[in-house]
């Protein structure tokens, strides 16, 4: 694979790849994307892009420069570009010039903000861009994509908590089964989008991550060759590594734990139905079951 490098204040080379943090919403993406930017050296954009899976549906080919024009009257208005701290005429003049797809507009206002601040590198945390990612590696084919997989059952929950994904109002009790199986969907699509992408995709599981973060850490920091030193990311904490990001209320007394609430917040008829629907990929992602196998035959 070929890296775009430029030279640090050592005289080594550093990887200047992007990276992409994604995958199903409530899996630990904003916690790992805090871990990356606390490491030091990649710009820290404190929103989600959305540039793939809001922009793009909505704009069109951007090829066309009156679609460019649409995007970036629409655009300046956000949010996405409020935290950029970037000068709109500026960005403005380089996107209708330089920009031809999706991908061009998220590296030249990405690279933009790493400049303002001074870094070389940066990265990107859209969970739902676990979707396009054929898109993402067809427009910027430098780019390192990191799939976080949290247990099914306790994303479920959360997604359910946060009523993320919203049922009929006729069929209401039935949320928290449409948020397992958006889980599975949303698991299986982006393993499978993984496959094709290869050497470029990274798994990493977001227990193991909280559990071991040293060791997970020193493996991602391979990965997209960049050093993620535990102790820096500390004491940086940008962010969820200080200020934990969840949906349940927290007891000052309590300690925080993000991993198997299920097992006290599912009633046992829940955590049947739910298994039996997304038990397999529980499995074959290396989770074990409390209920009985047959309920998967």
């Amino acid at each position: 694979m070929h890296y775009i490098s430029l030279m640090t204040g050592t005289g080594r080379l550093a990887n200047c790849a992007p990276v992409f943090v994604v995958g199903c919403p409530r899996s630990g993406n904003t916690l790992l994307y805090n871990m990356l930017v606390s490491a030091g050296g990649m710009a820290v954009y404190n929103a989600e892009s959305n540039v793939f899976n809001l922009l793009l549906p909505r704009f069109g080919d951007l090829g066309v420069p009156r679609n460019r024009e649409r995007l970036m009257s629409t655009w300046l208005r956000t949010k996405m570009f409020a935290v950029t701290g970037l000068d709109s005429k500026q960005i403005n003049a380089r996107i209708l010039d330089e920009c031809r797809n999706y991908g061009d507009f998220l590296r030249i206002v990405m690279e933009e903000i790493a400049l303002r601040q001074n870094v070389h590198r940066w990265a990107e945390c859209t969970p739902t861009h676990l979707l396009y990612l054929r898109e993402i590696k067809r427009s910027i084919p430098t780019a390192l994509i990191i799939h976080i997989i949290r247990d099914g059952r306790d994303v479920a929950l959360s997604l359910d908590k946060q009523k993320w994904v919203r049922s009929f109002w006729w069929d209401k009790k039935r949320s928290l089964v449409a948020s397992a199986l958006y889980w599975r969907w949303m698991v299986r699509r982006g393993r499978e989008y993984g496959r094709i992408i290869g050497s470029s995709y990274m798994e990493v599981r977001y227990e193991q991550l909280v559990r071991e973060p040293r060791r997970v850490l020193a493996e991602v920091g391979r990965f997209i060759d960049h050093d993620l030193d535990y102790d820096r990311i500390l004491r940086t904490g940008i962010g969820s590594v200080s200020e934990p990001n969840t949906s349940f209320e927290l007891s000052q007394k309590s300690e925080f734990t993000p991993i198997g609430r299920w097992k006290n917040l599912l009633s046992s008829q829940d955590l049947a139905v739910i298994e039996g629907l997304i038990g397999d990929v529980l499995l074959e992602l290396g989770y074990p079951l409390a209920t009985e196998s047959d309920l998967l035959s």
